[in-house]
């Protein structure tokens, strides 16, 4: 199995899907790193030999961040985000949809679940 970037990608895959695998890399990053490593996309990751998945490694750093560093580099943008006190800030602190969706209705993945009405709560405290 390969690993690359900490990551184990899956075995029965072709190469150019597998690299989706890792975080930050995506179909046409992959196949750009491919052509890079001079490696053939429809190679499945268990064909592979060792020089071809070095190649990989080799082209995914000198492309730049991935995995753990990208997610520390993202994580570093909203925190500065939030501190200096930006809409786009406020709107990550609070949860709430950033790029200048509607809220009034939808927005349901990034508010969470419904909360309950205070109407609700008055009616079942008056039943028992």
């Amino acid at each position: 199995m390969a690993r690359i970037s900490g990551v184990d990608l899956p075995r029965n895959k072709h190469v150019n899907i597998a690299l989706t695998y890792i975080y930050g890399i995506g179909n046409s990053r992959s196949k750009r790193l491919l052509d890079t490593a001079k490696v053939e996309p429809m190679k499945k990751v268990q064909d592979l030999n060792e020089d071809e998945v070095n190649r990989i490694r080799q082209a995914i750093e000198a492309e730049g961040d991935v995995e753990g560093d990208l997610r520390k580099d993202i994580s570093m943008h909203i925190k500065r985000l939030i501190e200096i006190g930006s809409y786009r800030g406020y709107r990550h602190r609070r949860n709430l949809p950033v790029r200048g969706q509607r809220t009034h209705t939808n927005a349901r993945t990034r508010k969470g679940p419904r909360k309950g009405t205070v109407a609700n709560k008055k009616k079942a405290a008056a039943k028992t």
